[in-house]
């Protein structure tokens, strides 16, 4: 009886999803990540394909686990939202993230910035951008049919996939929606989101407060529930509490 030989099995290739290294180094660089990736999450909130993260792996080439990097803020239109532990980019029906965003600390050098924007150019990023919020030094590269080429004026920028506009002021650095509104921090957002959810509340109060009087005026349920935009069965609730 003749065995067949079976091939040797080859070992599992893991994808770490982490360095052990901090997201930022300082306070000044994790504000800038955390206000771009909100807000072009904000941006996109109704798109269900457009993908943003901060800090994530990004492995392009399966099997490759070597092959990695990580950008401050990276944005792939296209692939569905949703957490991931890193991004394996053969289980993304091969979609290279379009946009990266890098931003600057003291500890970064010009090597591994160098290496960097080998990496972006060689696995297919079309929009590249290094932000130095201590010397409020803009740069951005587009990919043309020869790969990244560096973009001569930034003033006024507008990105062509995300439209969002560059304005790089003595001030500093400000970004603005295709609407015009500028991009706010994260604690601009969270007052907002705060003062929005008590102007809901004042309404959904002044509603209840009007329900008693709207009755005794002899207004039908169907009416009252017309005149606040109101479902009948919500009516019906309010007005028994």
């Amino acid at each position: 009886m003749v065995s067949q030989i079976q091939p040797p099995t080859q070992p599992e290739v893991i994808y770490p999803d982490s360095d052990g290294q901090p997201v930022a180094n300082n306070t000044i660089q994790f504000g800038w990540i955390v206000e771009i990736k909100q807000n072009i999450e904000w941006l996109f909130a109704d798109d269900p394909n457009v993908f943003v993260a901060g800090d994530l792996f990004w492995y392009p080439v399966e099997g490759r686990n070597k092959i990695v990097n990580a950008p401050d803020v990276l944005v792939v239109l296209g692939r569905p939202k949703g957490d991931r532990l890193c991004y394996q980019q053969w289980k993304e029906e091969g979609v290279a993230p379009q946009v990266v965003f890098e931003i600057l600390s003291p500890s970064n050098t010009q090597t591994e910035m160098d290496k960097k924007l080998l990496f972006y150019d060689r696995y297919g990023v079309e929009e590249y951008y290094i932000y130095d919020p201590d010397q409020n030094n803009l740069r951005g590269w587009l990919r043309s049919e020869d790969g990244l080429d560096v973009i001569p004026l930034m003033e006024d920028w507008v990105s062509p996939r995300l439209k969002i506009r560059f304005d790089r002021s003595s001030e500093g650095l400000q970004l603005y929606r295709p609407d015009g509104e500028r991009f706010l921090t994260y604690t601009e957002i969270s007052r907002n989101a705060e003062q929005e959810r008590q102007r809901a509340e004042l309404a959904e109060q002044a509603r209840r407060d009007a329900i008693p009087r709207l009755l005794q005026m002899n207004l039908s349920i169907e009416q009252i529930a017309q005149a606040l935009a109101l479902s009948v069965e919500e009516v019906q609730s309010l007005a028994q509490e």
